[in-house]
């Protein structure tokens, strides 16, 4: 575009300005259908003159008049050279946008044609963009802010424009999953006797939300999405409700405690095996429970709302990232062409708790609870495997292990001379230090110390064991697992639990001694007096559960022991318990409960939108802030003069603009009557409701 303007000074300060408009653009497109656009910009400059002829528009009038007109058809120059048409709407902005900056009422350097070419979504065909400068400002502080609140009355595009940016994070794979909530429930109304199921209840106050989802994104893939929890709608009670049992138990440096002793500061266990501080405790009061099962027979108890990171076989084969679900979306949904769906994640480190001081070493230990005799009468060791022998004498200090005959050996005192006799064999010694001294083969146990120790000591305690009573079960045109035997109840658990904190998993049967067809010793029949415990063991990759050179090289000619996996294997309630919910520190929010199973309840890489946030308590207000999880963003859309909380209850929404203000990375965005793009009416009925309160000095509802 040209402009020639010529000013002729006059006693009324007139001037002129002529504008040429390029022939690339057809004139229509300037004026509009109709010159419906003329007359827009005619409307608002009533004492101007405007002329049409040809290509070239004349506009004539007071200086600061033409000056505006100038820029109003500039801006729509550029706008049109994009691509974009120029609507009424459009146009009237601009100018408003135009007026405000030449009075000094908007501060920086946007203009009208930098606002409203800037595109957020395209969905068939229609595009989604901000149409004013305080929407412009409030789009880019999301891009620039972790959490974002928008402020201003209904029919500024708050909710709207958040959920496109959200879209747009989604498909530009910034986030895996969008999270959309309002205080639906909570702002006090009764639903009980509404017929239908929670969420049909609750559907009508989600359906704004629902609806911009569909102006978005293709109806037939919301399903879809939800239905793998990459999108999830719902009211803000649930987002508080990743909640165990206050008696669950949760790993910690010091051994499992209960979640419900647990404190801001306090250390649990994360899914690298290292430590993590708690950041944050909610008591989530009574809640139906659930125990969730897998198919090792590990289990934990949790609220239908809580949190658990899987993958199905389709997702792993292509390359998809891990699904975060509830649990009760899971339900009904655990078998998929009858195998199990959802795998859950494995400790990718061994846990990592303190070394504690110990009186015998610990693969000693795991010989002689495997091959000893620890009932007092005597101190043998029996082995078909001379090396055993061998490696026992050497981490046995002040012990001599002596050959016997056949598979027997003895564990003598070495003694020095001036020794006296009555000194205690160094080995009985060590039994009765560790309360061991008199038990029988099905009253073994491991000792606390050695299964709350650092994992180089339960490692080697486990090669002990298994090198004595376990093996390497080759498997055709497979990798090999690894099977331990034995009678006692508390020492098969105790192999399960040094197991599953190596990362590795076990499973369990019996074989019952009733029935059983005597076996032999000595050449003749022994019966068997008590059941066997078989337990099934695959550990990762990089941990060899063998010292014993045969069987070392058996388990390594068949490739190790493949890659440990647990599926859900069931989701059945388990009644009402109070309730607590915890923040980890941990990058991916995972830490370890029960069984060594990984959950969680932090929203990670997550773009969360709370919409109608005045209706939030304070309580609520920081309950939601303190879930936001590592790469997630948070938008927080409401109306302060829209409260409905019942009397007396202070806005959330309200006291976190006193709080949270000048804090680093959350910015306040605040819209006006302006900003409406609803009906030209729902502005000026807002400003007609101000220009009241501000007369009678009332103050909007509370």
């Amino acid at each position: 575009m040209t402009q020639t303007p010529t000013a002729q000074q006059s006693a009324q300060d007139r001037a002129t300005a002529r504008i040429t408009v390029p022939a690339k653009h057809p004139m229509v497109t300037v004026l509009g259908s109709g010159d419906s656009l003329l007359r827009v910009i005619e409307k608002a400059f009533p004492s101007a003159d405007i002329h049409v002829r040809g290509n070239e528009i004349s506009a004539s009038g007071s200086a600061a008049d033409v000056a505006l007109i100038q820029r109003v058809f500039d801006e729509m120059m550029l706008v049109l050279r994009t691509g974009q048409p120029m609507t009424e709407d459009a146009v009237e902005r601009s100018i408003a946008m135009l007026r405000a900056s030449e009075n000094g009422g908007a501060d920086g350097e946007e203009t009208p044609a930098e606002v409203l070419t800037q595109n957020i979504l395209s969905n068939r065909g229609r595009t989604i963009r901000p149409k004013t400068l305080n929407q412009k400002r409030y789009v880019d502080a999301i891009d620039k802010h972790t959490i974002v609140f928008g402020i201003g009355p209904a029919g500024t595009g708050k909710t709207y424009l958040a959920m496109a940016k959200a879209v747009q994070a989604l498909q530009s794979k910034q986030v895996t999953r969008i999270i959309l909530t309002r205080p639906a429930v909570e702002a006090g109304e009764r639903l009980g006797f509404l017929p239908g199921t929670l969420y049909e209840k609750i559907d009508p106050y989600l359906r704004p939300l629902y609806d911009a989802l569909h102006d978005m994104l293709d109806p037939d893939s919301i399903p879809r999405l939800m239905a793998a929890g990459t999108i999830e709608v719902a009211p803000l009670a649930y987002m508080r409700g990743r909640a165990q049992p206050l008696f669950t138990k949760v790993m910690t440096p010091s051994g499992f405690r209960p979640i419900g002793d647990l404190r801001v500061g306090d250390l649990v266990t994360g899914s690298n095996g290292e430590p993590t501080p708690v950041l944050g405790v909610y008591p989530q009061g009574e809640k139906d429970i659930y125990r969730v099962t897998a198919q090792d027979g590990s289990w934990t108890l949790c609220c239908g709302e809580h949190l658990w990171t899987v993958r199905t076989a389709s997702d792993r084969r292509r390359g998809e990232p891990w699904r975060v679900l509830e649990t009760q979306e899971m339900t009904g949904s655990l078998r998929g062409a009858h195998a199990r769906r959802y795998e859950l994640p494995m400790l990718t480190q061994p846990v990592c708790l303190p070394e504690r001081e110990v009186p015998v070493d610990p693969y000693a230990l795991g010989l002689l609870l495997g091959d000893g005799c620890l009932t007092g009468s005597a101190t043998p060791f029996s082995t078909a495997d001379p090396e055993l022998a061998t490696a026992l004498e050497a981490v046995l200090p002040g012990a001599h292990v002596r050959h016997e005959g056949g598979a027997d050996y003895v564990l003598n005192r070495r003694t020095a001379p001036g020794d006296v006799i009555t000194l205690e064999n160094p080995v009985t010694g060590v039994l009765r230090a560790l309360d061991l001294l008199g038990s029988r083969s099905n009253t073994r146990c491991v000792p606390e110390a050695y299964r709350n120790n650092s994992a180089d000591v339960r490692l080697a305690l486990l090669q002990g064991l298994l090198d004595s009573d376990g093996g390497p079960v080759a498997q055709r045109d497979g990798t090999c697992r690894v099977q331990y035997t034995t009678t006692s109840i508390l020492l098969r658990d105790d192999v399960i639990e040094l197991v599953q904190s190596l990362g590795g998993v076990a499973y369990t049967r019996r074989r019952q001694a009733a029935g059983r067809r005597p076996g032999r010793a000595n050449g003749r029949e022994v019966a068997y007096r008590s059941d066997a415990h078989i337990v099934d063991i695959r550990l990762p990759e990089g941990i060899d559960p063998f010292r014993l050179e045969r069987k070392r090289r058996k388990y390594e000619a068949s490739g190790g022991g493949g890659r440990p996996m647990r599926f859900i294997d069931s989701i059945e309630p388990a009644g009402r318990e109070e309730t607590v919910c915890i923040q980890v520190a941990a990058e991916d929010s995972l830490y370890v409960t029960e069984n060594y199973l990984l959950t969680h309840n932090t929203l990670n890489d997550a773009f969360i939108i709370l919409d109608e946030a005045q209706n939030t308590n304070p309580e609520q207000m920081k309950m939601f802030l303190t879930r936001l999880g590592f790469d997630s963003k948070i938008v927080i859309t409401g109306d302060v003069t829209q409260v409905d909380l019942p009397g007396g209850t202070k806005s959330g929404l309200r006291q976190v603009q006193d709080i949270l203000d000048g804090v680093d990375d959350v910015h306040f965005s605040r819209l006006t009557s302006q900003d409406v793009v609803r009906h030209k009416l729902v502005g000026r009925i807002v400003d007609a409701y101000e220009k009241y309160d501000s007369r009678t000095g009332t103050e909007p509802r509370h």
